[in-house]
């Protein structure tokens, strides 16, 4: 099983990614940690990413979700997904993801953004993640996961309507 922890920048998909990994024993995937240092200097800047910009930075991702999978392995990954093509993308790897959407008030998010330390996105950048998210089609991924609550009750709740087992 491959899971995809959608969602704007700040709002806990890699706690909470990372929570279900370990619930699942299986490895969990960073999604920051595969844009080029291009991609990164330009959020670091306040410069949102274009198209072009995350196409190679979603086939490495769905290059990693194969790998995973071909080697008999669940994995979590941590990846914003904001657009269904960059949703398509990903399910165009074959590995058939489940997407998990964790959704807050964006007030409640940048100040997240803002708490955290030493992390390339900077909280102006929130606004164009926003604007640029596309609602989900139905039956496309899980909704309903807010995050006001702390990331294991999120967790939790995320592995209790999934069922999900337990690994290792």
């Amino acid at each position: 099983m491959i899971l995809v922890v959608m969602g704007v920048c700040g709002c806990g998909k890699s706690s909470v990614g990372a929570r279900l990994a370990a619930h699942m024993g299986c490895d969990f995937i960073e999604g920051d940690d595969y844009h080029p240092p291009a991609n990164r200097a330009k959020m670091a800047t306040g410069t949102p990413l274009t198209d072009e910009d995350r196409w190679p930075w979603l086939d490495q991702l769905a290059q990693e979700m194969v790998d995973r999978q071909q080697a008999g392995q669940s994995a979590v990954v941590a990846c914003s997904a904001l657009r269904e093509v960059y949703r398509d993308r990903l399910r165009a790897s074959g590995t058939e993801p489940v997407f998990i959407h964790l959704t807050g008030d964006p007030a409640m998010i940048g100040a997240r953004m803002a708490a955290r330390a030493n992390h390339f996105m900077p909280t102006d950048l929130l606004d164009s993640q926003l604007a640029t998210l596309e609602p989900a089609g139905e039956g496309e991924v899980l909704h309903g996961f807010d995050i006001a609550p702390p990331g294991a009750v999120v967790a939790k709740e995320i592995i209790k309507r999934l069922a999900l087992p337990t690994g290792r």
